[in-house]
């Protein structure tokens, strides 16, 4: 699996993604719906960083996971629509199946840990 960090893979795919849609015309309701879903991936994914509790941090990544999935849909109506052509699309939708698979890993981590009983019970 690659060894960049979720914030890593989500700050390039924002990047890519912005660069995409600096060219897609006439399709603003489209585009503004991708931007605010991929951007919400990193910034849901740094904020978990500072999560106050083990529930606070996987609610910060499950909602990260939701608009991986948003941003996958509005990759897709792009797509359809004919505002990016099949290899825009198939090679935003494989950077952004990489970030789930990383945040399900990260939030099953947590959650097995946090059911874990005590040692000391």
């Amino acid at each position: 699996m690659n060894n960049k960090t979720i914030k890593d893979l989500a700050v390039e795919l924002i990047v890519d993604i912005t660069a995409i849609c600096d060219q897609i015309k006439g399709r603003s309701v489209f585009v503004n719906q991708l931007l605010r879903s991929c951007s919400s991936i990193g910034a849901n994914s740094y904020e978990a960083k500072y999560a106050q509790s083990n529930a606070d941090f996987i609610n910060k990544l499950e909602i990260s996971l939701k608009e991986c999935y948003e941003t996958e849909y509005w990759l897709e109506i792009l797509f359809k629509v004919g505002a990016i052509n099949e290899k825009t699309y198939n090679s935003l939708t494989n950077k952004c199946g990489t970030i789930p698979r990383k945040l399900i890993a990260s939030i099953t981590t947590v959650k097995n840990k946090t059911n874990q009983p005590s040692q000391n019970s």
